[in-house]
């Protein structure tokens, strides 16, 4: 054997055996269960769609997926918590992004998205309502922009925490139209809803999901606009934001898994091809289709390179709408 092709040979043998490790280290994950934590209170879009998918996602791995909804200060409270926990496959997040895209730039937090943070595997996007309450007595978007303007002050506008993608919309609209709300930030959006029944507050933002939609058909609850490239399927005479005239706040909310950096590789791209396979089920995909929620496909690599590109849009859009808490 000539020099060069037994230098080959070994090489092969030595990558042969440095993958048995990996190897063996894929095989035996999962071999207890898995805590995923949904970094706001229950009630809302993720656990509406999320909590079906980790079932569904359980019985794939063979092992129990334990949910647990941890909310505060815009789903950063509850993402410090998983970023700060071993690296080893056993605790993730379900998310919005806006713990890792939105939030460093408005607060001082306790993680590094860069540098604590890995993308596993995007779930959906939705887009966000803005919605009336029984205690708004006006009928339309330019009624409530009418009213915000003539009377600063008068309209409660309730989002689902400080640093989350309904704030940024609230502090664009008032950026860009010259209305002043006030700002009613909850820890997540079930005890919004609730309070929204009671007419606690005049407008909120919220992801469609079962019970919004449900006080919607019922009249409790009234769509004003809606974000997106394009209408919602189930609200298509609402207009957007955008066709209303104030296109920057025209973003949707995206979902995915998040796990501590350092987490082996080869057990990300398990979960994430898990994720995928799952998000493809007819189960899940009527779940989508009835909130209004599209499922998203996209490789590990791909959802981390999405991150960084909302990252710095949504630093562009803080910076020039001048937004600070």
């Amino acid at each position: 054997m000539s020099h060069r092709r037994h230098f080959l040979a070994h090489s092969a043998a030595l990558a042969a055996a440095s993958a048995l490790p990996i190897l063996a280290r894929a095989q035996a994950w999962p071999s207890k269960p898995i805590r995923v934590v949904i970094p706001y209170a229950a009630g809302g879009v993720t656990d509406s769609v999320g909590r079906k998918l980790v079932d569904q996602m359980a019985k794939a791995l063979g092992q129990p997926m334990v949910v647990e909804n941890k909310g505060g200060a815009g789903g950063t409270v509850g993402m410090a918590e998983v970023l700060k926990a071993a690296p080893d496959g056993y605790t993730l997040a379900l998310t919005a992004i806006s713990p890792l895209t939105l939030s460093p730039h408005l607060m001082k937090l306790p993680y590094d998205p860069a540098k604590d943070a890995l993308a596993v595997a995007p779930m959906m996007y939705s887009p966000v309502y803005v919605l009336a309450t029984p205690a708004f007595q006006g009928k339309s978007w330019e009624d409530l922009i009418a009213q915000a303007k003539s009377k600063p002050g008068s309209i409660r506008f309730a989002t689902s925490g400080v640093g989350s993608v309904g704030h940024i919309m609230l502090e664009q609209i008032q950026h860009q139209t010259g209305a002043q709300f006030v700002h009613v930030p909850y820890k997540g959006v079930g005890q919004t809803v609730n309070d929204a029944v009671g007419g606690h507050f005049e407008i909120m933002t919220g992801n469609p999901f079962g019970t919004i939609n449900g006080l919607i058909t019922q009249g409790t609850l009234r769509v004003l606009a809606t974000t997106g490239p394009q209408r919602a399927p189930n609200q298509p005479q609402v207009a957007t934001l955008a066709e209303k005239g104030v296109p920057a706040p025209n973003i949707t909310s995206l979902f995915g898994f998040v796990a501590p950096a350092r987490t082996p590789a080869e057990v990300v791209q398990r979960l994430n091809a898990v994720v995928m396979e799952q998000l493809a089920t007819p189960a899940i995909q009527e779940a989508l289709r009835t909130t209004d929620n599209v499922g998203l496909r996209m490789t590990p690599a791909e959802f981390s390179a999405l991150l960084q590109q909302e990252h710095r849009a949504n630093g562009d859009i803080i910076r020039k709408a001048n937004i600070t808490l």
